[in-house]
């Protein structure tokens, strides 16, 4: 028997479902399949206080086919995730490729088939074939990005280069393989392309990024879009309207329209109709065909948060281009919309340290190296058991990992049910953006693989590394 998820308040009953929603989850027994967790139409959403983090994890945060077996035990995909733990060991990327097709196929409804996928969120060649199946073009930001794009079969003309400092040899391999656009980001940059294209190369299709200058609600480290930023042509100072004047005067490129990203984990629909209203003017006047609004729409990661759906934005972002007067053919490059509240990560318990009056350590066989964002950014996450994931989490405890550094701290103040213990499998949701993207082998740790599940099959996309692995590159 398998019970569906949705996400309620308080403790009631549905009478014409018999439906029982506990401490806001609903376990519903089916005779014939099963109803998955994360569907718009699944899930009654509440608004839970963000600081009533006892009650269990909300399944809003967990991915699109997630669902709880008669024990009590989280599937996604149709598969067991405790099965997964021991079949690939810990820590363990899971992906849940419903999710992920889903989400490609909303935005590409919502921007009427005109979205790149910015992969730095993340990025394997099964994730670029994904993609590229859903029909997106891909955001590349460095060699190495294009490199796997390149061989999962994606061919140049779907893929976007950007990059703040892209080198001679990264432009030259775009340019000479067909490259679909590049995302022109400095004065140098145009010339290296001239020079390229002197020397024999094709003269590419190119995008002029430009920074408006606005302030943004979002951390320092990922805002893109302020005036002190290292990325794109500042728009105030006269530097974008210069870079566009020279990329439409220059015989080696075609100048295809105007870039814009304003930064990273934004869930002010005004601060995109702010940078909108800002461009409008820019765009109306030199009137190019294509205007592309970048990415960076937040999602939620802890009890209490919410954002747009995908749909939202983009209707948000066509209305500001319409009052702003843009009537170039609108795209977004969206990435942790896509990937992050698809995977759940999975630890194992080793230490459990409770330090009186003070708190309590879980220290698990990962940690900074498989997602650095609590330290970079100090971004929050939520901890739950995948044995019991509608348990209530009464229980404090701060998930800290196995580096050789005090900061390396997963959760802070995360909540888990009393009966935690050592050997438990621990999970945290929202980890499908920038952790595996982002990891590092910090004390010659071992990066973790990523397995894709769908339909009850778990297969292997990327491997765990071996201890050679270490010594691959080390010629020393």
């Amino acid at each position: 028997m398998l019970y569906p998820l949705s996400y309620g308040s308080g403790v009631s009953k549905h009478a014409s479902s018999g439906c029982i929603v506990a401490q806001g989850w609903a376990m519903v027994g089916t005779t014939s399949g099963s109803t998955p967790a994360g569907g718009q139409t699944d899930r009654v959403q509440s608004n839970p206080s963000p600081t009533d983090r006892s009650r269990p994890v909300p399944p809003q945060l967990l991915p699109r086919t997630a669902e709880v077996d008669g024990d009590g035990t989280l599937l996604i995909g149709g598969c067991n995730v405790l099965d997964l733990a021991e079949e690939f060991g810990t820590p363990l990327f899971v992906y849940d490729e419903a999710h992920l097709r889903e989400r490609c196929r909303e935005a590409m409804a919502a921007f009427d088939g005109r979205v790149a996928y910015a992969s730095k969120a993340f990025l394997c060649r099964a994730m670029a074939r994904l993609v590229h199946e859903e029909g997106m073009t891909i955001d590349v930001a460095t060699g190495g990005e294009y490199h796997v794009a390149r061989a999962a079969g994606v061919p140049a003309a779907s893929l976007v280069m950007h990059g703040n400092n892209k080198s001679e040899a990264e432009l030259n391999l775009a340019m000479r393989d067909g490259v679909g656009r590049i995302v022109v980001d400095s004065f140098d940059e145009l010339d290296r392309i001239e020079a390229l294209v002197a020397g024999g190369a094709p003269s590419p299709a190119v995008l002029i990024r430009t920074n408006p200058g606005i302030e943004v609600h979002t951390l320092d480290e990922v805002a893109t879009g302020v005036p002190d930023s290292k990325f794109g042509f500042p728009l105030a100072a006269g530097d974008a309207a210069g870079a566009l004047a020279r990329a439409a005067a220059s015989p080696a490129m075609e100048l295809m329209g105007i870039h814009v990203h304003i930064g990273s984990q934004v869930f002010s629909a005004e601060n995109f109709a702010d940078a909108l209203a800002m461009l409008g003017p820019i765009v109306g006047e030199w009137d190019l065909p294509e205007f592309v609004v970048g990415g960076g729409l937040g999602v939620p990661y802890v009890t209490g948060e919410e954002a747009p759906t995908i749909t939202q934005w983009a209707n948000g972002i066509h209305r500001a281009c319409d009052e702003a007067g843009i009537r170039a053919t609108v795209s977004a490059e969206p990435g942790r919309s896509i990937a992050a509240a698809a995977a759940i990560t999975l630890y194992r318990v080793g230490t459990i340290k409770e330090i009186a009056g003070v708190r309590t350590y879980v220290a698990v066989d990962g940690g900074m190296s498989d997602n650095p964002r609590p330290v970079l950014y100090g971004s929050g996450y939520e901890t739950f058991l995948p044995r019991a994931v509608a348990a209530e989490r009464p229980r404090t405890v701060t998930l800290v990992g196995k580096h050789c550094e005090s900061g390396d701290k997963l959760v802070v103040d995360g909540a888990v049910p009393a009966d935690l213990a050592v050997g438990d499998v621990i999970a945290t949701p929202v980890t499908g953006a920038y952790g595996h993207s982002m990891g590092s082998n910090y004390n010659k740790v071992l990066r973790p693989p990523v397995v894709f599940v769908a339909d009850g099959q778990a297969r292997l996309v990327v491997r765990r590394e071996t201890m050679d692995d270490l010594l691959a590159t080390d010629v020393g």
